[in-house]
């Protein structure tokens, strides 16, 4: 069974890849008219070459400085590059700037080829082969073999061919195999319609497999498509998987609404973004330096945006130094942790870096703490459990799936390790319903806690007299979550705690508030205790005051702060009414009033409650002024 890697060429134009290309697979890969006339390479080409037990797509890339766009969209998915120069020329500016690209995208191995030898003496062979050296001496390709080639004599094809064999060996030693188990991946380099089949994408497969007949979507867009038809290498196949060239027929899309910048991906696994956290790295050759807030030009799979870098843990980057960094993008754009990116110079444009994305749906790092740079780290790094705990960190949702740490953190083995982090309390899984559950990274759960103690905090200093305060002025201080659910678990682990005191109503801190004496606490206590008891029919604040054994000065003082604690509701003047008291009348009436459409009577009402005039009419005035029920002349219904 043959193993299938992506081939991709570099090097400055008419150093002859097109026609290396032509010599090894015998395709011309120009397929334009104008490319054809003009000699040189403006698109994307592609063939294919069997070197068992290797079968490779070939994507050949445009020499010329002005396509280094088109350059960037074919090294997508490159598992094995050849480096190509011209003997008679030697060394140029796009050899230089590709093999810059080529060092960002973090490629396993590679070969050079030397061509048009036959052109050459042999002394001066050997002059360009030394500077080939020095400049690959610091990157990837610094042990690659130099084979000298003719396309036109076919000197050297036989050497290359056994030289790319031994560089897929490298490959296929990686854990780039791993990604033939992860979900479907393709970015988009081409689209087109072909007469009664209608539309058709071509593109390396990144990742995973995929069929006839299945349903994937379109990112960004969500548009959900099926696969009608499938080729590579120009064979009608039914499936296609990592590593392979393919062109895919597709239902339910027409061809103008999509091409490069899309990707295909299987349901639910390519998140589109307009912010990315990357670990950037700036070429060491590049003379310019990297300012925070700085625009550039963002090339990831085969998009190209702009993006503003927003740098975590320095103010600058220097030539040949790497920081953490925020991408602020001005278009979404798919992509899945440590996928390779470059950066270019907005004007003028010129290669100076690039990196891995580390987490492709980022939320704003404002100030980077040290808990967050110490999970940056982790997505660097080897261990898979430090990067699914980092992944979980840095997540978006509470709808977090363990099958999300494909994407976030390039793990497949998910369950195992995610069992790991449950184990040892990293993982935190709450139910919030009996179908849905909440998942959090401890870290997370624990800092929201701090924030809330801290907004508590701070409302208990500017009202000191308060025990508690309204729960809807604590959670909206944390509308931005946007995740009320997660906010109401950890309130009620912070009361579990015993840290705060909390109900429907209110929230404080345990300990704040008014500091009242051992009897005027006893007082407070048994007087909401016996409001609590007195059902519909509560006695009046005088009646109280009289009750009071002691401390009847502090009565109306301490009822207030009941009140303003979220215990009672002042119905009227003098008249205090527990607050689960009022939360029965309003269950009570609810179920009444929907019953009759129409309204009820104020005696009806009062019947409904069981409690006489003196007590029913406050009662019900109190829930007209505070919108439950609407008052149509004699008739009361439920509020709209």
């Amino acid at each position: 069974m043959l193993t299938d890697l992506i081939l991709g060429t570099a090097g400055h134009i008419d150093h002859g890849k097109t026609s290396l290309i032509g010599a090894l697979t015998g395709t011309n890969t120009d397929r334009l008219p104008e490319e054809k006339k003009r000699g040189i390479t403006i698109e994307l080409g592609y063939a294919h070459l069997e070197l068992p037990p290797y079968r490779m797509g070939v994507v050949d890339v445009p020499g010329h400085e002005k396509f280094v766009r088109q350059m960037l969209a074919g090294a997508t998915g490159m598992d094995v590059v050849m480096l190509v120069i011209a003997g008679d020329d030697s060394i140029k500016q796009q050899t230089t700037e590709h093999l810059d690209i080529l060092r960002m995208l973090d490629l396993p191995a590679g070969v050079i080829a030397l061509t048009k030898c036959d052109l050459c003496e042999l002394d001066w062979l050997e002059l360009v082969e030394d500077e080939i050296r020095q400049l690959v001496s610091d990157t990837f390709l610094r042990d690659a073999p130099i084979v000298r080639t003719s396309s036109k004599s076919g000197e050297g094809i036989e050497e290359l061919k056994s030289a790319l064999i031994k560089a897929a060996e490298k490959v296929a030693a990686t854990d780039r195999a791993t990604l033939a188990q992860a979900p479907f991946r393709m970015a988009i380099d081409r689209s087109f319609s072909i007469a009664g089949h209608g539309t058709v994408v071509t593109g390396s497969v990144n990742s995973g497999q995929v069929s006839v007949g299945d349903q994937i979507v379109i990112q960004p867009g969500n548009s959900e498509v099926r696969v009608r038809g499938i080729q590579n290498h120009d064979s009608t196949s039914e499936s296609v998987s990592r590593g392979q060239r393919a062109a895919i027929n597709l239902a339910g899309v027409h061809h103008t609404e999509i091409g490069r910048g899309h990707e295909l991906g299987s349901p639910g696994h390519l998140v589109p973004s307009k912010l990315m956290t990357v670990e950037l790295s700036m070429l060491g050759s590049t003379h310019r330096k990297l300012k925070d807030r700085t625009r550039v030009r963002f090339h990831v799979g085969t998009a190209e945006l702009f993006a503003n870098v927003r740098l975590l843990d320095s103010d600058r980057l220097e030539p040949g130094q790497t920081a953490f960094a925020q991408l602020y993008l001005n278009e979404t754009v798919v992509a899945v942790w440590n996928q390779p990116f470059v950066i270019r110079m907005e004007s003028p444009v010129e290669t100076i870096g690039g990196g891995r994305v580390l987490t492709a749906n980022a939320n704003p790092i404002k100030k980077t703490s040290a808990v967050d740079l110490e999970m940056l780290r982790n997505l660097t790094g080897q261990s898979d459990t430090q990067r699914a705990s980092a992944g979980l960190y840095f997540s978006t949702t509470l709808d977090w799936s363990s099958e999300n740490l494909s994407r976030d953190a390039g793990i497949s083995e998910h369950e195992s390790v995610c069992e790991t982090l449950r184990d040892d309390g990293t993982l935190i899984e709450v139910s919030v319903s009996q179908t849905r559950q909440v998942t959090i990274h401890k870290q997370r759960f624990e800092d929201l806690g701090r924030r809330v103690l801290n907004t508590l905090k701070r409302l208990h200093a500017d009202q000191p007299l308060r025990f508690q305060h309204p729960r809807n002025v604590v959670e909206h201080e944390f509308d931005y979550l946007g995740q009320p659910e997660l906010l109401a678990l950890v309130i009620d682990h912070l009361k579990k705690e015993k840290q705060v005191i909390a109900n429907v109503a209110s929230i404080g801190l345990v300990g704040y508030g008014p500091k009242l004496s051992k009897g005027q606490k006893a007082l407070m206590g048994q007087l909401v205790d016996t409001l609590k008891g007195a059902g519909y029919e509560p006695p009046k604040v005088a009646d109280l005051i009289k009750s009071a054994a002691k401390n009847k000065d502090s009565v109306e003082e301490l009822l207030e702060m009941a009140k303003e604690n979220g215990d009672l509701v002042l119905v009227t003047d003098g008249f205090y009414m527990h607050v689960d008291q009022m939360d029965h009348i309003k269950s009570c009436l609810s179920k009444a009033l929907q019953e009759s459409p129409t309204g009820m009577t104020m005696s009806e009402l009062r019947q409904e409650l069981n409690t006489s005039r003196k007590y029913a009419i406050p009662i019900l005035e109190f829930l007209d002024e505070t919108g439950f029920t609407a008052r149509d002349g004699d008739l009361r219904k439920l509020a709209q």
